[in-house]
């Protein structure tokens, strides 16, 4: 080769080089967003809109750098399996997911994607990561509770409802975190006086079914609802039931109190939403799940449904009012 040839292949390297690197940092990047809830559930959009926010200040515009596709998997694991494969099938650079069932779901159909888990419990447990630490695999993300708030709940249920002697608490059995809140519950109940009654259910019918069994122990029961996919989506179900039978209930997430619960206690979900966001711009610069810990809950909030309060024939207590971060009238 001449040397004019030469120096003009190599000077058209120079200016071709910095074309492809700015084509390759320009490229629309696509987040598949799967979440538990069901279609139509405002608290959805809400949690969207708030990893949206914690996206764009981030830098991560939609239609300019980022698509974000998204699904709604309430209402069984055969739904959030559909979508789980239509959006793997769209070639996403992350996934995000909410609950630990849509989770496990994800996480069964790819090993290679980095997966972004929000709102989950006992992750290690569950399967979902080596240690908090060090998750290793292809997830990370934040968890919504320790297994220890089950104690919590029912402390809560105990101040606001002293009278009570008997706790139904309604679980999904197939889930480790809702094991472990019972087993919290179960074993705080001699410091408080309060038997617990197991109520494992995996539909809306056995829901029922267990409120019906609470009511039948007699006078001075309750309820005790975590966080679970099923639960949240029967959520209408549960806080309806027990008002008629003017059962006080304590719950795990806010969309409980929203729907008629008479006191919720937990994670904001939109908060973990737009903590989200912070993981998945950084696995989008080039880290990988196994580098990123697992994050634990650092605060929790108390919505408290005043209106139910008042249908239950309730007070509560003026130390709790004060330090409720929402109150429903």
């Amino acid at each position: 080769m001449r040397r004019r040839e030469f120096l003009t292949l190599v000077g058209g390297a120079a200016v071709a080089l910095p074309c492809i690197a700015t084509a390759q940092s320009s490229r629309l990047r696509r987040l598949a967003v799967v979440m538990g809830n069901p279609e139509g559930d405002p608290r959805a959009q809400v949690n969207l809109k708030a990893l949206r926010e914690g996206l764009r200040t981030l830098g991560w515009t939609e239609g300019k750098n980022i698509r974000i596709d998204y699904r709604l998997a309430g209402g069984g694991p055969e739904k959030a399996r559909t979508f789980a494969k239509e959006l793997i099938g769209t070639g996403p650079d992350v996934i995000l997911c909410s609950s630990n069932q849509v989770t496990e779901i994800v996480r069964q159909e790819t090993n290679s994607i980095p997966i972004v888990f929000v709102f989950v419990g006992d992750p290690v447990g569950s399967g979902f990561a080596a240690s908090l630490e060090r998750p290793g695999g292809n997830s990370t993300g934040f968890v919504n509770y320790e297994n220890a708030i089950g104690g919590k709940w029912l402390q809560i249920l105990h101040e606001i409802a002293p009278q009570v002697e008997r706790v139904g608490f309604i679980y999904h059995p197939d889930a480790p975190p809702n094991v472990g809140f019972y087993r919290a519950a179960e074993a705080a109940s001699p410091s408080f006086g309060i038997k617990v009654l197991p109520l494992p259910v995996r539909s809306p019918s056995e829901i029922e079914q267990g409120i019906i069994t609470v009511v039948a122990e007699g006078q001075d029961a309750s309820l005790i609802v975590p966080s679970h996919a099923l639960l949240i989506s029967s959520r209408n179900l549960i806080t309806g039931l027990a008002i008629r039978d003017r059962l006080p209930g304590v719950y795990g997430d806010r969309s409980f109190a929203e729907s008629g619960g008479l006191l919720s206690y937990g994670n904001n979900t939109a908060d973990l939403f737009r903590s989200g966001a912070s993981y998945v711009d950084r696995i989008l610069k080039g880290e990988t799940p196994s580098e990123l810990p697992v994050q634990l809950p650092t605060k929790y909030e108390m919505v408290i449904n005043l209106k139910t309060a008042k249908a239950i024939d309730l007070t509560i207590p003026a130390s709790y009012m004060l330090q409720a971060d929402e109150v429903i009238e």
